[in-house]
């Protein structure tokens, strides 16, 4: 069965996309970075590099038609762009879109999809730059999106060390809850906790402020976003830094599950380790950093879950001390 990690290592090796000439950084991480020493200013800075990514958001596969509100739609579609910025630690500036749709969906549904695209747009101080539009029995969104890094600050993946502290943001788990929310309906919930349960799901916050923030001190040592699921993200992060990592069970920050909830025996462990569309940061921290790690960020809960290690396997420790391997079992769309 073929994976989305040899679908893509497919795609490299048949297309040519070694780094070069402009190209600095290709495929493998969040985003391409490029070259720009010596362009035109004032964007980008002399000083700095582009970064480049794009992402695809597919009706039916990432949401549901008749479930998810078009302002929502638009909204998360850029976000998930944001989000690969964020991880970073860019400032993005400009986009693309893309939109394929039915013509039933031109008025309404459109004019509300615009509405969260823009919203997403103004939060994240990003402006469109152009792209296309065509006829389609489903709708597709693609978003190119262009952003601005330090030159030598952009945070890979392939950084971390053994030793260095395994640190993530916010709650785990939230994102997917709120999709089985919809999935089941939330009958049994009031207004405001399906409302509560449903934000995390349909307009998450990319961590673009704490990604700056941790590029700009130099703090992390490599860094991801959580969008494929906590133990997806962390097996690439190891993966591109060739080193494996102890997690601490009780230090991860899950997901609660409502009273309402509990009878469809939902784990919060398992949300949180595997549940996607969190867009949280998941980073590495060199030992001499730690100290200087807050315990939360602007708000955001900050929490160290564990440590790199040079053996190159994922470890999940429990509280009563037995340990287990943790398998990538978050988003993969060729699972």
């Amino acid at each position: 069965m073929t994976s989305e990690a040899e679908l893509i290592d497919r795609i490299r090796r048949a297309v040519p996309s070694q780094p070069g000439g402009i190209l600095r950084l290709g495929i493998g991480d969040d985003a391409a970075i490029l070259r720009c020493s010596g362009r035109p200013r004032p964007f980008p800075r002399p000083s700095a590099n582009w970064i480049l990514t794009s992402d695809s958001f597919l009706e039916s596969r990432h949401f549901l038609i008749d479930r998810h509100p078009p302002d929502s739609v638009g909204f998360k579609a850029l976000a998930r762009a944001l989000s690969d910025a964020a991880a970073m630690g860019a400032n993005p500036k400009v986009f693309l879109l893309n939109l394929a749709l039915p013509f039933k969906l031109t008025s309404g549904w459109l004019d509300q999809f615009l509405q969260g695209m823009a919203r997403a747009a103004r939060e994240a101080r990003v402006v469109l730059a152009g792209g296309d539009v065509a006829q389609s029995h489903s709708v597709a969104i693609f978003i190119a999106l262009l952003g601005e890094v330090p030159s030598g600050r952009a945070v890979l993946r392939s950084g971390a060390r053994p030793g260095d502290g395994l640190f993530v943001s916010g709650t785990l788990g939230a994102a997917q809850l709120g999709l089985e929310t919809i999935l089941e309906g939330g009958r049994q919930l009031t207004r405001a906790s399906r409302s509560r349960l449903l934000q995390r799901h349909l307009y998450p916050t990319p961590r673009l402020a704490l990604g700056l923030w941790l590029a700009r001190n130099k703090l992390a040592s490599a860094m991801i976003d959580t969008s494929d699921g906590f133990s997806t993200a962390l097996s690439q992060l190891c993966g591109a830094s060739r080193v494996g990592a102890c997690v601490r069970s009780a230090g991860l920050p899950v997901v609660r599950i409502p009273t309402e909830l509990r009878r469809r025996k939902l784990s919060p462990g398992s949300l949180g380790l595997h549940g996607g569309e969190d867009y949280e940061l998941l980073f590495a921290v060199h030992p001499k950093s730690i100290p200087h790690i807050p315990e939360s960020f602007e708000g955001v809960p900050i929490s160290r879950v564990g440590t790199f290690v040079r053996r190159r396997e994922i470890l999940l420790l429990e509280a009563n001390g037995s340990t287990s391997v943790l398998q990538p079992s978050g988003w993969d769309h060729f699972r």
